[in-house]
């Protein structure tokens, strides 16, 4: 085993977090949050999506949000882009990286974007050309990688396909998400290896969600392929329109708990995550969906 001994976290409560929300949250919310989680010491966050209003009007106020956060040096901020309209509109807002993205299944990508798997890479060749030739880093998200609502359990050639053809048209990394939270710990190793038979190490990262209550366990067993970049949620917000029933990204309260448990440095100040995490749900109105954050929200009082 060589886990590693320091892990970077992707914090996607912004974007993948309150994509789902029914109420709205106004971009001043989304810009706290982004800053509550810059100085708790994340360094990657992903703040916003350039989607259609249309279908997801919680992403609407994304170019107000860009423009309302405070930058910090060292931190890296990304925004989805689903096509070249969304990405032409994104790159206006001077986003460090791009996430583009694909499915592992051939029944989740017709129901989600009415396309099969080849075809939704081939559309996003030229949204990844423009964002290299502007400087723009790219990052490939790649769903249900071991679980799909519609197919079942998902091959990992399936996954080794996908990562194929994103390595085909110049993504940079990947995220292996388990969309569903359906993985354990043998079968997201499997959906990882295949991931890494087109990307090396530094470039793939693990996307675990909790519906089973499996993330942690799926994390560490990416921690023993040496996996040191992962995705998480503040507060464990989430969920997938797509996927009925899927719970949010792990919290990432309870991830870095984990690591830091482990002795593996993470450089994010628990204490100040718990308060972002708070802030949130707090405007939501209900308690954070993380164990670690209830714990230590109970010391507290």
């Amino acid at each position: 085993m060589s886990i590693p001994s320091r892990v970077q976290i992707i914090d996607v409560g912004p974007r993948d977090g309150l994509q789902n929300e029914k109420t709205p949250v106004p971009a001043a919310v989304k810009i706290s949050l982004v800053q509550r989680l810059q100085d708790a010491g994340l360094q990657e966050i992903e703040v916003t999506s350039f989607v259609s209003p249309k279908w997801v009007p919680q992403m609407a106020d994304n170019a107000e949000v860009m423009a309302g956060i405070a930058r910090k040096a060292g931190v890296r901020y990304s925004v989805l882009t689903p096509n070249l309209q969304g990405y032409e509109a994104a790159v206006k807002t001077q986003p460090d990286e791009i996430v583009v993205f694909g499915s592992a299944s051939e029944a989740f990508s017709r129901k989600n974007i009415n396309c099969s798997i080849a075809e939704s890479i081939e559309r996003f060749a030229p949204v990844v050309q423009a964002a290299l030739a502007a400087g723009i880093r790219v990052r490939g998200a790649m769903s249900c990688t071991v679980g799909c609502p519609y197919e079942g359990g998902i091959a990992p050639q399936q996954v080794a396909y996908l990562a194929g053809l994103m390595k085909g048209i110049g993504v940079q990394r990947v995220d292996v998400a388990d969309t569903i939270g359906v993985g354990t710990p043998r079968t997201v190793q499997r959906a990882i290896e295949a991931a890494l038979k087109h990307y090396g190490l530094d470039e793939v990262s693990g996307h675990f969600h909790d519906t089973y209550g499996q993330a942690l366990s799926n994390t560490l067993a990416a921690l023993e392929l040496g996996v040191w970049n992962y995705q998480a949620s503040v507060a464990g917000l989430g969920g997938c329109p797509y996927a009925k029933g899927a719970t949010g990204n792990v919290a990432t309260e309870d991830l870095v708990f984990m690591l830091r448990g482990m002795g593996i440095e993470t450089g994010i100040d628990l204490d100040k995550l718990v308060d972002a995490g708070a802030y949130i749900s707090d405007f939501l109105g209900r308690k954070p969906n993380s164990r670690t954050a209830v714990a230590l929200l109970n010391k507290r009082a």
